[in-house]
């Protein structure tokens, strides 16, 4: 197959996630569940945007995925499986937010002393949907192979590869602190998008952003935990599906790394801090002292 063909195999699988993920929004504005004021949060110009972003982003990458051609029924049960389960135990954190703690360590402490918040209750769901979908993900013992390895291995490897899964949702929200940019780290994966079985997910992965890109930056919208955590299962998928036990294993410990420094150190400051990644950060987002707020009368 030549490289034209497998590339536009590429831009019919982005333009067809694209398209899912703006229709997904178009209806979920129109009749928003639950009424459009339980989906409303005011971000930090004081502005009112809606969350409606994160489920269009969701159920988009879903509809994606199971129109995604060269990918195997179980995959894609695997894929939809993650992206559904970080999309709904993230919209239980959004719509339902209980207890103080912040962070994965946050979160983990409160579960350690008895008390289940919904960021708690994410960090459980999300780490089951992540172990059930890396089960039916997980690649199998070797060439020629229909069936993952078993015993000690197959269970290591099948922790590694959940814990990837459930680790990937939650570093992509851990960049959802400013329009766009949690979008846009998603994009920056466009690279590993082919016709393999990963490339394919991560090219509905990628179509999906961009689909949504515009209302984030706009600051119309954003993806909240339902969004960013679907989009991050959804990666954490394709690198299960896409990377050898290695690869799986240093992805783990970069995710691991990544989490605990967020603990410690501000992404934000960081990136505020590096010429390049504030440019890019700042790509299509509207400067700082620019408001869609009417000035104030004079008095």
């Amino acid at each position: 197959m030549s490289c034209r063909s497998r590339l536009a195999g590429v831009v019919v699988t982005v333009a067809v996630a694209g398209l899912t993920a703006r229709g997904a929004w178009t209806a979920l504005r129109s009749r928003p569940p639950g009424g459009a004021q339980r989906w409303d949060r005011v971000n930090h110009r004081a502005e009112t945007v809606t969350l409606l972003e994160g489920p269009a982003y969701a159920l988009g990458a879903a509809c994606a995925l199971v129109l995604a051609p060269g990918v195997s029924p179980r995959l894609k049960t695997a894929a939809v499986l993650a992206t559904l389960g970080g999309g709904l135990f993230g919209a239980v954190d959004d719509l339902h937010e209980s207890g103080k703690s912040k962070g994965l360590r946050g979160h983990l402490g409160e579960l350690a002393q008895g008390r289940v918040t919904t960021g708690g209750l994410k960090v459980l769901g999300i780490g089951g949907t992540g172990l059930l979908a890396a089960a039916l993900a997980t690649p199998p013992r070797g060439p020629g192979s229909a069936q993952p390895q078993a015993g000690a291995g197959g269970l290591v490897d099948l922790l590694v590869n959940g814990a990837v899964i459930a680790g990937s949702a939650n570093l992509v929200n851990l960049f959802d602190l400013r329009p766009g940019r949690a979008l846009k780290v998603v994009l920056l994966t466009a690279p590993l998008a082919g016709r393999s079985p990963a490339g394919r997910l991560v090219s509905v992965a990628c179509g999906t952003a961009a689909g949504l890109l515009r209302p984030d930056l706009a600051e119309q919208s954003m993806l909240g935990d339902t969004g960013a955590n679907a989009a991050g299962a959804l990666l954490g998928t394709a690198a299960v599906a896409g990377l050898g036990r290695r690869g799986r294993v240093l992805t783990l410990l970069a995710l691991a790394g990544l989490t605990l420094a967020s603990e410690r150190v501000s992404f934000t400051k960081v990136i505020a801090r590096t010429p390049v990644l504030r440019e890019f950060d700042a790509l299509g987002r509207r400067p700082p002292e620019h408001s869609r707020r009417p000035p104030e009368p004079p008095q």
